[in-house]
């Protein structure tokens, strides 16, 4: 067998159809398209999201709000859930996700007020409430900002 004798299996393959080659071919005159209309012209076609007319979906829905880009997400731990750490530790983002309260090691932390802290620690978040500083200190801890 040599590459000229390959052919694929009978059945397996169809001619395409010759359109606009006469009466007798049976796909002559209009060519399969009908009369007139949109579809009937050469070179027309339509949005992919064209709904024939009707409002389309872009339009039916409502446009509400806004969404910045550029928001700054904070993972949100409370003071009540800090007291799992020992006296006079260092608590930062890493401990946190050690202990799996924040998603992740690299994410934004805020200290929330929510909560009493019994324990001195040294927390470390990129941010604080305006009372939870005030009580980790109370606690005789340090409340440090991540720059």
């Amino acid at each position: 067998m040599k590459v000229h004798d390959l052919a694929p299996t009978p059945g397996a393959t169809k001619a395409r159809k010759r359109l606009g080659r006469g009466k007798g071919s049976g796909r002559g005159g209009t060519c399969g398209r009908g009369h007139k209309g949109q579809r009937s012209r050469s070179g027309a076609s339509q949005r992919p999201w064209f709904e024939g007319g009707q409002m389309p979906l872009y339009r039916r829905l409502p446009k509400r709000g806004f969404k910045p880009v550029t928001r700054r997400r904070f993972a949100v731990v409370n003071l009540r859930e800090l007291d799992v750490f020992e006296a006079g530790s260092v608590v930062g983002p890493a401990e946190l996700f050690a202990r799996q309260l924040i998603p992740g090691a690299s994410v934004r932390v805020k200290i929330l007020a929510d909560g009493e802290l019994t324990t001195a620690l040294t927390v470390r978040a990129h941010k604080f409430s305006g009372s939870a500083a005030p009580k980790i200190e109370a606690a005789g801890g340090q409340a440090e900002v991540i720059a």
